[in-house]
């Protein structure tokens, strides 16, 4: 399963990248929270490979749901994540507590912050185009230079490949941050593409794919 998909919504969730890399917020983007966009709504995967085994299912109801293969050639596995969107000066986010994880991903209290926080958040800034949705992962080395250099309130820890950030601030200075700082990577965006298939053709065909290549 690719690392975005897997750490969704850490959606910043993206990925735990060359060891342990991670920036963690303490408060989520402003007040103007909604839980669904229907632009969403459908089957999305990899543009690149139409047997990739993993696929993000929103639903009529909007339920944002991980399709996810544990053990190749067996079923797929089908994670509900609350996913949250803002929607501000043009552009638009996901917003995800790390709490909304529990059961996906082994993810651990943020790093040397104590008293640990009752929940932390991951954001990613998305930007959909018809069939096409791309995303933009937190970059991490950027946001711990802003810390480092007293443009952030947070922590830095890094060590070897590891490296944690946690950025301090209550909703309306996180969405001051996102407006104001250039705080996510803007050259390889991750990318999906809908799938003209419903959940149970997408299981069949990737099932009859395996079947085939063995």
């Amino acid at each position: 399963m690719k690392p975005f998909l897997r750490n969704l919504a850490a959606l910043a969730m993206l990925a735990l990248l060359g060891g342990c890399v991670e920036t963690r917020f303490e408060s989520p983007l402003g007040d103007n929270i909604e839980t669904c966009d229907a632009k969403w709504k459908g089957l999305w995967g990899d543009p690149d490979s139409a047997t990739e085994a993993s696929a993000i299912y929103v639903d009529d109801e909007c339920h944002f749901i991980v399709l996810d293969q544990p053990e190749r050639g067996g079923p797929l596995k089908r994670l509900r994540i609350p996913v949250n969107f803002v929607h501000a000066d043009g552009k638009d986010y996901l917003v995800v507590a790390d709490t909304s994880l529990k059961g996906m991903v082994e993810l651990k209290p943020p790093h040397g912050i104590d008293p640990v926080p009752e929940k932390s958040f991951f954001f990613a800034r998305y930007s959909i185009h018809g069939d096409r949705i791309e995303l933009n992962q937190v970059d991490s080395e950027r946001v711990a230079k802003l810390v480092i250099d007293g443009k952030l309130e947070g922590t830095v820890d890094k060590v070897a490949n590891d490296l944690h950030v946690y950025v301090r601030g209550n909703r309306l200075r996180m969405l001051e941050i996102v407006r104001t700082q250039p705080i996510f990577e803007t050259r390889k965006p991750t990318v999906l593409a809908r799938r003209k298939q419903t959940v149970d053709e997408f299981e069949q065909a990737l099932l009859k794919a395996q079947h085939e290549s063995k």
